[in-house]
């Protein structure tokens, strides 16, 4: 600041405090007994604010702290959890407050860092990353099929007992999707029991309540072990994807970019496993 700009601003505390700061002469100039006392209330305050700001300008650039994420259940656990402990290896002094929400979750508003869902990527102005594409398998448990047969064709699911899942924020029951001739088919299929988590929905189907249709990337081992069977495997579909996003700032905190870089080149291997999955579960 310069000196005429230091004076204006003493001049207006002067007048809101409607006291005099300063003694004032063409020679010198001193603190008033005023003066004197705001100084020595005033200084303590002003050092910590100094410290709290450096310590703050200082984080930002550590990968040490906390890194706040929000996923949906199924995401959180078979993509997201693996990751924290690869992150944590290289940095440990990295540490996570991770919300499972099937709900869309604004940034903002819960404070998060990063956040992650399936399907398709936010609307809103937020930073979008895809991470891969979710492999959607229509399946059922052995004991289902020795009970009930095993379906050849789309149509033929209407003789039979499924699962559905319903979206979150609407509560409507969401259609199956099959590829047909070249192209997406959605179908509606009457469900004997639905859920609003996947994990319900995949319990239902290993018990052997119905057929199911659910991501290949939670049922890899069920496949790999014959616990789940896939039907129809020419009419997968993998319209769906994983996506991470987090809001646009210039001064990230170095730790949370740093997480991103790492979701970004770990994750999509995990996602794209999934046809290898299913051929391998095919071939038993």
């Amino acid at each position: 600041m310069t000196p005429q700009a230091v004076s204006k601003a003493v001049r207006q505390l002067e007048e809101h405090l409607g006291v005099r700061l300063f003694h004032r002469t063409t020679r010198s100039l001193s603190l008033t007994d005023d003066g004197t006392r705001l100084f020595e209330l005033a200084n303590p305050g002003l050092r910590l604010l100094d410290e709290a700001l450096e310590q703050v300008q200082s984080s930002r650039l550590e990968v040490d702290g906390l890194i706040r994420l929000v996923a949906p259940t199924s995401i959180g656990n078979a993509i997201i959890v693996p990751l924290l402990q690869g992150f944590q290896q290289l940095y440990p002094g990295a540490h996570f407050d991770l919300q499972l929400d099937d709900h869309f979750t604004d940034l903002v508003e819960n404070k998060i860092d990063v956040g992650f869902r399936a399907g398709s990527p936010p609307e809103r102005n937020l930073v979008s990353r895809k991470l891969g594409e979710i492999t959607l398998l229509t399946c059922a448990s052995p004991a289902y099929l020795a009970q009930h047969g095993t379906p050849k064709r789309v149509a033929d699911l209407a003789g039979h007992r499924c699962t559905g899942f319903r979206q979150p924020n609407t509560g409507r029951l969401l259609p199956w999707e099959f590829h047909v001739d070249g192209a997406t088919v959605y179908q509606d299929v009457p469900a004997v029991a639905s859920f609003n988590t996947v994990e319900g929905e995949l319990m239902a189907v290993l018990s052997g309540v119905g057929i199911g249709q659910v991501p290949v990337f939670m049922i890899e081992r069920e496949l790999a072990s014959g616990a789940l069977v896939p039907l129809m495997t020419p009419t997968i579909t993998v319209n769906n994807g994983v996506f991470m996003y987090y809001q646009q700032r210039t001064q990230m905190p170095l730790r949370v970019r740093h997480f991103i870089d790492y979701v970004a080149e770990h994750a999509p291997p995990r996602l794209q496993g999934q046809r290898r999955a299913v051929n391998a579960a095919k071939a038993r």
